[in-house]
């Protein structure tokens, strides 16, 4: 079978592989329909993702039909339509027995520490198996992996209806986010530097907007909020600046959370955080979060249509990486589609 490997950063060649067999642990054997590709594939062939390793065959927004099931399988059967949860924990580490096996001290990850879903096949745990909602295309169900981060970051911020969020960024992890955002009720106030994106935010719910290039962010966020500053802030941007102005914009014991994988230094004082007693929170992948978006999507509160831009077949994945490098203005989520 072939497979989509970044052998070095800048390097992406079309492999050949071993069709994976089942085994009792490795009990589902997915054959690949659609894998996105995600603001951090995009760093590991670039070569800043820090977490990486190579080589690696990237992907971790993974999605598959059933081909075959073991003999210990439980509910999943030949022609379920699933998506693959890319976090693997070892389950007993200090993080896993508190109940975070997202940040499990031996983790690994699909596509980013262990080999993932540009490939054609892949065997998997049946727990890792999540199974898609009748009527989502598997284009779309590719988003249903970003929607999972976007549900983890609004649980680590505690959102709810009372808060006034900040969400600075409005691409695809920002988008994803202000769709879960919207469901807690709370006000949301969206900041960027690309109007088209702006409006598009405003289109989708967003209660106010800020264009970083136009208006400083800190004293357009404190009048948006009757001079207190948001109580929560997300930093979906990630850019060298971003987390302080996030810090001096949020209100007095507010929550600020940051998500950016940068290991550049970045500015920060203590002064910011100390004296208005902020929190500032990590939210790294998600939690077992799987089945809460498809739920969501069940009921009709998740509408994930019309979120994939572009589609390439998966041989042609540099033609793709290429396009993005371009910062084509009409890219939201690109996705690779396999036969």
């Amino acid at each position: 079978m072939k497979g989509i490997q970044i052998i070095k950063p800048g390097e992406l060649k079309v492999i050949e592989m071993e069709k994976p067999v089942i085994t009792e642990k490795n009990n589902i054997l997915v054959k690949m329909k659609a894998a996105g590709i995600c603001g951090s594939d995009v760093g590991i062939y670039h070569g800043t993702n820090a977490a990486a390793t190579y080589p690696r065959v990237i992907g971790h927004e993974m999605v598959g039909v059933v081909e075959e099931v073991g003999t210990n399988a439980t509910h999943l059967k030949p022609g379920d339509r699933v998506i693959i949860d890319q976090v693997v924990n070892c389950g007993h580490c200090y993080a896993c027995r508190k109940g975070r096996g997202n940040v499990c001290g031996n983790l690994k990850v699909r596509g980013v520490h262990i080999d993932g879903g540009y490939r054609e096949y892949m065997a998997v745990p049946e727990q890792d198996c999540y199974v898609l909602p009748e009527g989502l295309s598997d284009t779309e169900a590719v988003m249903i992996e970003p929607t999972t981060i976007a549900i983890q970051s609004c649980s680590r911020a505690e959102l709810c209806e009372e808060d006034t969020l900040l969400l600075l960024g409005c691409g695809a992890l920002g988008s994803s986010i202000l769709k879960i955002a919207k469901l807690s009720k709370a006000k949301i106030i969206v900041a960027d530097i690309v109007e088209e994106k702006l409006q598009e935010a405003l289109k989708n719910g967003a209660d106010y907007a800020i264009h970083i290039g136009k208006e400083d962010v800190v004293e357009k966020a404190k009048e948006l909020t009757d001079g207190y500053g948001p109580t929560v802030s997300i930093d979906a941007a990630c850019t060298k600046d971003s987390l302080l102005t996030l810090l001096q914009a949020t209100g007095n014991a507010g929550r600020v959370m940051t998500m950016g994988f940068s290991i550049a230094p970045t500015e920060v004082n203590q002064f910011a955080i100390t004296s208005k007693e902020l929190d500032v929170r990590g939210s790294r992948l998600q939690n077992k979060k799987f089945q809460t978006a498809i739920d969501l999507i069940k009921e009709g509160k998740l509408d994930l249509s019309g979120t994939i831009s572009h589609t390439y077949p998966f041989e042609k994945a540099q033609e793709a990486f290429d396009f993005i490098d371009t910062k084509d203005p009409s890219i939201r989520k690109i996705v690779l589609t396999f036969a």
